[in-house]
C-alpha cells in the first residue's frame, strides 16, 4: 500500500484570463519509508508538487491520496490538520523565531497540538537528539551556524512524529560543508527510523543522496530512477 498515490493530477494558475498548467496529469506512487529527490529547472512543476504532497495547495483535476484518504478533496481546515499531524517541512529559509532558542523553536508545533509544557520538553530535546543538537538547546539563533539553524529546522519538523518529511532546497543556504552534513542527516532518519523523506532540489550531488530521483520539466515527470 502506497503512502502518496496522485492519480492523473494536473494544477492549473489562473492570472486573468491566461492559464499556466503547472502540473500536467501526472500519476505517482511513494511508498512508506522511500527516500526520493526531486529535480527539475525553474518553472518545471516541481514546487507545484510539492505543494500538493504538502497539502499546502489542491490539484485543480485528479486525486492525490495520503494514506489512503482522499486529501484531493478536503476543505482548508482539513488539510490544516493533515498538515500539522502528517507531515514535517523543512524550507531553504530556516524560519526560526528570533527571540525563542533552539528548545522553544523546535516545541513550537507541539504548542499547536495541545501538548503539555512536560511533554513538550521531553519531545523537543528528543528531536534536538537526533539532529546532534541537544548540547545547544538553549542558543538563539543568531548564535548558530546556517548548518545548525537548519539542524533545529529539522528537529522541529521531526517533533510532531509525521508520516512525511518534505524539504524544500535544504541546502540552498549553506556552503558545501555544511549542505553534506544536512543530507547525512535526512539519510540516517530514513534509515534509521524508516521516515519517508522527500527532497525538491536543482543540485545533482544533493540529489544523489535519494535512493529515487524524479525530474521534472514542463510539468510533466520526464524520468523516475531508482538508485
Amino acid at each position: 500500500m502506497s503512502l502518496i498515490r496522485l492519480e492523473n493530477v494536473t494544477k492549473i494558475y489562473k492570472f486573468g484570463e491566461r492559464e499556466v498548467v503547472a502540473i500536467n496529469n501526472i500519476s505517482l506512487k511513494i511508498d512508506r519509508g522511500e527516500f526520493v529527490c526531486i529535480m527539475g529547472p525553474s518553472g518545471s512543476g516541481k514546487s507545484t508538487f510539492m505543494n500538493i504532497v504538502g497539502c499546502l495547495d489542491v490539484p485543480t483535476r485528479g486525486k492525490y491520496f495520503l494514506e489512503e484518504m482522499d486529501v484531493s478533496r478536503m476543505d482548508r481546515d482539513e488539510l490544516a490538520e493533515i498538515r500539522n499531524k502528517k507531515i514535517g517541512f523543512v524550507f531553504q529559509q530556516f524560519n526560526l523565531l528570533s527571540r525563542a532558542t533552539a528548545l522553544e523553536n523546535v516545541e513550537l508545533p507541539l504548542i499547536y497540538a495541545g501538548w503539555s509544557l512536560k511533554e513538550r520538553r521531553q519531545k523537543a530535546v528528543q528531536a534536538l537528539s537526533w539532529v546532534g543538537l541537544e548540547q545547544k538547546a538553549n542558543h538563539y539563533p543568531r548564535q548558530l551556524s546556517g548548518g545548525e539553524q537548519q539542524r533545529v529546522a529539522i528537529a522541529r519538523a521531526l517533533v510532531n512524529s509525521p508520516s512525511i518529511i518534505l524539504a524544500d532546497e535544504p541546502t540552498g543556504n549553506l556552503d558545501s560543508k555544511a549542505s553534506m552534513e544536512i543530507m547525512k542527516i535526512f539519510k540516517r532518519l530514513n534509515e534509521d527510523q524508516q521516515l519517508t523523506t522527500i527532497i525538491v532540489t536543482h543540485e545533482s550531488d544533493i540529489a544523489a543522496f535519494g535512493r529515487r530521483q524524479i525530474s521534472f520539466l514542463d510539468g510533466k515527470i520526464i524520468s523516475d530512477i531508482m538508485t
